[in-house]
């Protein structure tokens, strides 16, 4: 992918112009729709308020790029607003400067892969509406890729993975009184003070995956509890936000909450889940997001929160979040994006499918043929992060080196596994459904 960028500030100004507050974007899906449906490379499909569109260059490897359409509502913010090489506006960070770089992307007449552009609906509400499950139960097969970035805004940075996420309700039970004679009772709201205290306590624990750093945390989110004044309430909920580093699953995130909040849980108490998200694991070991963070000279991070990399990864499929702007500013009320972030996701994202990163991904390939016993190939995938973290690039399976060269194969071997894996656990989800 070699090309000048468009002007990519007014590209994404063009955007958040275009209102699309969740369950609302069939007017930004059009403008997008019509926009692909310009450049005859693509073939291009439309799902709802979803929109695909996908090149067909007879490349040996396929790279999904996605990205939301939707954005949170207004808090008067929804005009765009340019100053000098500075856009502000509701989404332009989360993520229409995305959108607008996966639009100049497919712009582009040649590469070397096949891409496929998915640009989805419906991911700022609750993960069951959202438009890539909608995709997925429509078409799966449009959603099939090799590897797959979301240009969620990481400030131009490669954050591998992400953390899951488990939401779990407390519910403290006491005993109703009278105010006037509160010792005849049990205060369910007073009670909430040590369980506070134990929910602070938790910490934050911060493993090191695949040299990627995470950090979880808990958190207290809502309170309800009483209601008549002159009634020592009997009842008291506290509705909980956990995220959870891709060591785990969310059983066992679950599990580690219950052991942590036992000790201030009483017999007639107890903690129900409400709602969970996977984590997925970096994933940096796959020739085409190795190449995506070497292409950015900066170290790839964890990601902290939850994106839909998560849906890639339980279908088998790598993914890494990459796209302009401050995700600290999504959301808030002076949402922002710089021109340069914008163009220098474009630059690595172009720059990552270079002819030298194209044979690395084309080796990866060649060697699923290569047998190599599954704890066999994690032994080597360690390896080869020992010898990436030495050298500052992976092993080259092309290497003369015979130890290179098998850990280059084994770090094939184990990507294969765990896609086969992740696709065998979907499958089996959706019989079952």
């Amino acid at each position: 992918m070699t090309a000048d960028p468009p002007d990519l500030l007014s590209a994404t100004a063009r955007l958040v112009a275009q209102p699309s507050v969740s369950r609302d974007e069939a007017a930004l899906a059009g403008l997008v729709e019509a926009e692909l449906r310009g450049h005859p490379w693509l073939e291009v499909f439309r799902v709802g308020d979803n929109v695909v569109a996908r090149t067909h260059r007879g490349r040996p490897t396929r790279l999904a790029l996605a990205g939301h359409l939707d954005t949170v509502p207004p808090s008067g913010n929804e005009v765009p607003r340019l100053e000098g090489d500075t856009l502000h506006g509701l989404g332009s960070a989360d993520m229409k400067g995305g959108l607008a770089v996966m639009l100049a992307l497919a712009a582009l007449e040649d590469s070397t892969c096949d891409c496929t552009f998915v640009f989805y609906a419906r991911e700022e509400v609750a993960r069951a509406e959202s438009g890539l499950l909608e995709l997925h139960a429509a078409a799966p097969e449009l959603l099939m890729a090799d590897a797959a970035v979301l240009l969620e805004p990481t400030g131009a940075a490669v954050e591998a993975g992400c953390q899951g996420v488990v939401k779990a309700r407390a519910v403290l039970c006491g005993r109703r009184a009278h105010v006037a004679r509160p010792w005849v009772g049990i205060n369910a709201i007073h009670r909430l003070a040590p369980f506070l205290e134990r929910v602070v306590a938790f910490g934050d624990r911060r493993p090191v995956i695949e040299g990627c750093e995470y950090r979880e945390s808990l958190q207290a989110v809502e309170v309800t509890g009483g209601g008549t004044a002159n009634v020592v309430p009997d009842e008291a909920t506290v509705l909980l936000v956990h995220r959870f580093a891709p060591d785990k699953d969310e059983v066992a995130a679950f599990a580690v909450l219950e052991d942590h909040l036992r000790p201030v849980l009483g017999d007639a108490d107890w903690l129900e889940l409400v709602d969970t998200a996977p984590a997925a694991p970096p994933a940096l070991t796959h020739p085409l997001l190795d190449s995506l963070a070497s292409a950015t000279g900066r170290p790839a991070g964890g990601k902290l929160g939850w994106t839909d990399v998560a849906f890639f990864a339980e279908r088998g499929v790598p993914a890494a979040n990459f796209g302009p702007g401050d995700a600290l500013l999504a959301h808030a009320p002076d949402e922002r994006v710089e021109r340069a972030h914008l163009e220098a996701a474009y630059a690595v994202l172009a720059k990552a499918m270079d002819e030298k990163s194209l044979r690395q991904v084309q080796a990866s390939i060649a060697a699923k043929k290569v047998s190599i016993p599954e704890d066999e190939a994690r032994e080597l995938a360690k390896r080869a992060l020992q010898f990436k973290n030495e050298r500052g690039r992976l092993p080259n399976i092309h290497s003369a080196d015979a130890w290179e060269k098998r850990m280059a194969e084994g770090v094939a071997a184990l990507t294969r596994y765990r896609a086969q894996a992740k696709a065998a656990q979907a499958q089996g989800e959706s019989s079952n459904g």
